[in-house]
């Protein structure tokens, strides 16, 4: 479906709010893996701190609460993703990066167990909740303010600035916990040194919510309401786009099965995994991924920039078959000790890279503007609920299943199988208008 141009068509967008436009969004979300890289890096302190019986157990319990936050993720992409597609990006993303820090922010004011029993464990589960429930409007609505925002000569480019703040953010979180514990200590981390990280996330939010409410809506988005508007028409409901667009929901929900099983096994699953199962140190199996991320970040812009001069689908099946080769050997390699981790990981992230670098520019031009928000979110975070945010809780499990220590990568293995069965089913979008449908089902 074509959108007709009319002579009120919103201008491009000069450089300058397009810069503007990309750090909004990539703010956003940086502090949503602000609060992943702070939960993964300090789960054994928050743990020993909010829930009960010895910290073996109570780690279980930590990753499992960090999974049930994605239970909800489903339910914010059906609350905001129409929202969005009525009310308009910019409104939404300024509610939900609001809803992710207050939330990351009051994890870090929890009484502990201790003091309060089982409301500590009780009030931790409520406040991932609410994570949950505004990151499933939040990630999808940054990557649609992105693309729309983005030249669509460019948009493989300035859409991986998004994962840059996803890194960066994680980095950062990560980082942050790293070096409170280098600098207080075991006794002070377990005590209190944990909560400070969490309260960071307060400026975060406001810094992102100051730097959205400068920028008006997308042109793509505000042409599309003008024409609806002219033509007298509504934004479709959700048995209207389950009908009308189940492709590439289809489609979306298989990329995000590999993307996101990848994801927080590496980002999210890795620290704990070199730590119980590799048995590094705790400082150690902090420093590996922190040292993977930032070789990853270098690499974004370039594998974003390529997407738009070769397209999105060989770059993902070049990740998809990479991975699917060689995650068992690198896992292997990881278990020689710390460098042997540093070089596996390291390896295993510059393989994911293309992956992360064309999420943005890829999914949200599966689906036209009327839906665009409300597709991407619904069909990434359902997929991201039932597989990405449980990988840590499935690696370990299946661990401690089988006693194989290569369980969590024979998941992946599985995970990028379904990827490329997704990927034969998507079309080329790459340097095309988001004003088209461009749903043109491909095979090959």
């Amino acid at each position: 479906m074509m959108v007709e141009e009319t002579d009120k068509s919103p201008a491009p967008p000069d450089s300058a709010t397009l810069h503007r436009a990309i750090g909004a969004s990539a703010m956003g979300n940086a502090t949503e893996w602000f609060d992943y890289g702070i939960y993964a890096y300090g789960v054994t302190y928050i743990s020993a701190a909010l829930f009960p019986g010895d910290l073996e157990q109570a780690v279980l319990f930590a990753l499992a609460t960090f999974a049930i936050s994605f239970l909800v993720r489903p339910l914010g992409g059906l609350f905001w993703g129409p929202l969005g597609d009525r009310m308009g990006r910019k409104s939404v993303l300024a509610l939900t990066i609001l809803l992710m820090s207050g939330a990351t922010l009051c994890v870090g004011l929890i009484p502990s167990y201790d003091s309060i029993g089982y409301w500590a464990p009780t009030l931790l589960v409520l406040l991932r909740m609410i994570q949950g429930f505004s990151t499933g409007g939040e990630y999808g609505g940054a990557a649609t303010f992105m693309a729309e925002y983005s030249p669509d000569d460019r948009r493989g480019f300035f859409g991986s600035f998004l994962e840059f703040g996803t890194l960066a953010g994680f980095s950062l979180g990560a980082g942050l916990m790293l070096g409170f514990s280098l600098l207080l200590g075991e006794q002070a981390m377990y005590e209190w040194g944990w909560r400070v990280p969490f309260l960071i996330a307060a400026p975060m939010g406001l810094i992102g919510m100051y730097l959205r409410s400068r920028i008006e809506d997308t042109p793509v988005f505000r042409e599309a309401e003008a024409a609806a508007e002219a033509a007298e028409r509504r934004a479709p409901g959700l048995g209207e786009l389950a009908r009308r667009h189940w492709r590439p929901l289809l489609v979306v929900g298989g990329l995000v099965v590999a993307l996101n099983v990848v994801n927080y096994t590496l980002l999210s699953y890795m620290p704990t995994y070199l730590q119980r199962r590799i048995g590094l140190t705790h400082d150690q199996a902090l420093i590996v991924p922190i040292i993977g991320m930032l070789f990853m970040m270098v690499f974004l812009p370039f594998a974003g920039r390529l997407s738009d001069k070769v397209g999105r689908r060989p770059l993902w099946k070049f990740s998809l078959i990479g991975l699917l080769v060689l995650v068992v050997p690198l896992y292997m390699l990881m278990s020689q000790g710390l460098m042997g981790a540093i070089v596996g990981f390291v390896l295993l992230g510059l393989l994911y890279v293309p992956q992360l670098a064309t999420i943005s520019a890829t999914f949200p031009a599966l689906f036209p503007t009327q839906v665009r928000f409300a597709g991407f979110a619904i069909a990434y975070n359902i997929s991201t609920s039932l597989f990405g945010g449980t990988a840590p809780v499935i690696g370990s499990g299946l661990i401690d299943l089988t006693g194989n220590e290569l369980m969590p990568a024979f998941y992946m293995m599985l995970a990028c199988l379904v990827g490329l069965v997704a990927l034969r089913f998507m079309p080329e979008t790459a340097g095309r208008s988001l004003r088209e449908d461009h749903f043109t089902p491909v095979r090959g």
